[in-house]
């Protein structure tokens, strides 16, 4: 079987992250016992939304009988992050059809947009097609068929490693792929393990230990401190407000200090 060698570079450089992936995913599945889920719902929650931190304050917010909109808007404004995500990986991948752009959109993840950018290069480096090719003059709606023809059309020196769309494309899905994998069997794992947990020993404190292991190291300059920091102490001042509204307050308040943070830096 001829794996593309750049599904293997993907897959090879996701592997040390399995370390902190599993146990996550495994604590979802347990919260997600404790929450009350059915395993159907729990793996349904686990593969349509794919995304640990708004799965776990959903659960949250399950278990606290918030209203359904609340739970919808809670998850949203946390994943708006995918949103930058987007913009900023989409150029390496102009010249893919639409329908192959929605596919890997579903598999994006921070890890997957954090390793992929990585791999291939300064943007500056990479270009989608030559002027006159498909990806040029069709806006970036070229079928499958024209794939190929703008992986011909890459630039020469289109990054350090990647040095075409379907290179590109083959990382990327080596890369999200693995952890769509690994998080489905991390939920299904920490489903059979929180069925098999004495509800005595209450499991309420694995979500929010693990919302702190996300947080932590993410606070790495003076926008994303403020910006925790702030939702943090907003989240907690506005938790007495009805239909549990003071997550959602907290998160949009804490983004809206991160951005001006970030500007006055600028």
């Amino acid at each position: 079987m001829n794996v593309p060698t750049e599904l293997r570079a993907g897959i090879r450089d996701v592997l040390p992250l399995f370390l902190g992936i599993v146990p996550f995913a495994v604590v979802f599945g347990v919260a997600a016992v404790d929450a009350g889920l059915t395993a159907v719902q729990a793996v349904g929650l686990s593969v349509f939304v794919f995304a640990g931190a708004a799965q776990l304050a959903t659960l949250e917010l399950l278990a606290a009988n918030a209203a359904v909109p609340v739970v919808v808007l809670t998850a949203v404004v946390i994943n708006l992050r995918m949103l930058m995500y987007s913009a900023s990986i989409a150029p390496y991948f102009r010249s893919l059809a639409g329908r192959s752009k929605a596919v890997m959109a579903y598999f994006l993840t921070d890890q997957a947009y954090a390793l992929s950018v990585a791999h291939y290069g300064p943007l500056g480096e990479v270009t989608t097609g030559a002027p006159g090719s498909d990806d040029a003059s069709d806006g970036g709606h070229a079928d499958d068929a024209d794939d190929d023809a703008g992986d011909a059309d890459d630039h020469p020196d289109s990054g350090p490693t990647t040095s075409s769309l379907a290179d590109r494309r083959w990382y990327y899905l080596g890369v999200a792929v693995s952890l769509w994998v690994v998080w489905q069997l991390g939920t299904v794992a920490g489903l059979v393990l929180g069925t098999g947990v004495p509800e005595s020993w209450g499991l309420d404190f694995t979500v929010p230990l693990v919302f702190l292991a996300l947080l932590v190291p993410a606070m790495k300059d003076v926008p994303t401190t403020t910006a925790g920091v702030v939702g943090g102490v907003v989240a907690v001042a506005a938790a007495g407000l009805p239909l549990n509204l003071g997550l959602l307050v907290g998160a949009t308040v804490g983004i809206l200090a991160g951005l001006l943070a970030e500007r006055g830096r600028r």
